[in-house]
């Protein structure tokens, strides 16, 4: 799996034509791996547990770099810092308001939105968040 997944970010950095430097490559390998939409402040402290030589700016820099070339998405919500995923499939995002988990939704799980505008605005995409308890939190009391 490792080769595998360390064959997939080279050509992906590849095809968009992004310069893999090691912390830009950890940045996303970091992402891949943690699918829990990490912020920024916890990739800096996971990346620079193994390479000191990452500077919080440097998670940053690479942060942007790698949404700028759509191999990583936002995800801001209303409250709390962004999160940062590497899901740049389309999907939806349920938040726990209990423990404050943030998990993918599929697209397809979620009927489709038929109408293209909404008053005068028009509507290009459409990302919904749903909010409730997580399979844990619902369980306890």
């Amino acid at each position: 799996m490792t080769g595998n997944l360390r064959s997939a970010i080279e050509d992906a950095f590849e095809r968009v034509s992004l310069r893999s430097t090691p912390q830009r490559y950890a940045v996303l390998e970091y992402l891949i791996r943690r699918p829990e939409h990490p912020t920024a402040d916890q990739i800096f402290s996971a990346i620079n547990a193994s390479d000191p030589r990452a500077s919080r700016a440097t998670v940053y820099n690479n942060l942007h770099a790698l949404i700028g070339a759509g191999l990583v998405r936002e995800v801001v919500l209303e409250a709390g810092p962004v999160r940062y995923d590497a899901n740049i499939e389309r999907h939806h995002h349920f938040v726990c308001e209990r423990c404050g988990r943030l998990d993918d939704i599929a697209y397809a799980d979620v009927p489709r939105i038929s109408r293209r505008r909404i008053g005068s605005r028009v509507i290009r995409d459409y990302e919904i968040v749903f909010r409730g308890l997580c399979e844990r939190c619902s369980q306890r009391p």
